[in-house]
């Protein structure tokens, strides 16, 4: 929030000498939805979490089952059997919360997937806007898609994603 407040000061701020300065617009999650290798590396990590969540969730049905089936024959049990059958279904519950953890925990094999396969593509993106911006004179360039900062009006003619774009291709 003080991120965006600053931002919308130092806009406001410079609006007074807006000819000295240049700035232009792009869209982050537009240049990145145009390329392919994004597109396909977001197919390949969507493919792994959706393969990951179904073994996830098997491991869950089992929990579930393992619960049902105590539940039904408990009353044939020892309060040793029942113990022990609760430390195995919880041990089972761990292990599924584990998994889970390893697969989409912020440490986890998603987010390291993620950052190898898209952070070498918007790498390459920073890199082309910055010399874009050095070699057009502008002194900022925002991101129209960022959460961080909104913007709730510019001119379309400000919006220089097609411009990136077309260095990244060349």
């Amino acid at each position: 929030m003080k991120k965006t407040i600053l931002i919308l000061a130092l806009l406001a701020f410079s609006f007074g000498s807006i000819q000295a300065q240049r700035f232009c617009i792009v869209d982050m999650e537009y240049i990145l939805s145009k390329l392919p290798e994004y597109t396909n590396a977001q197919e390949q990590i969507d493919q792994l979490a959706q393969t990951w969540k179904e073994e996830i969730d098997l491991e869950f049905q089992k929990v579930e089952k393992a619960y049902t089936k105590f539940q039904a024959e408990q009353v044939l049990m020892t309060e040793q059997m029942k113990a022990q059958k609760i430390s195995e279904i919880e041990a089972m519950e761990k292990k599924a919360k584990e998994m889970q953890k390893a697969k989409f925990g912020p440490d986890g094999e998603l987010f390291k997937k993620r950052q190898s396969l898209i952070k070498p593509i918007q790498d390459k993106i920073y890199e082309k806007v910055q010399l874009y911006a050095k070699d057009k004179s502008y002194e900022a360039i925002f991101d129209k898609s960022s959460a961080g900062v909104s913007i709730l009006f510019f001119e379309e003619r400000l919006d220089k994603s097609d411009d990136i774009l077309r260095s990244i291709a060349q």
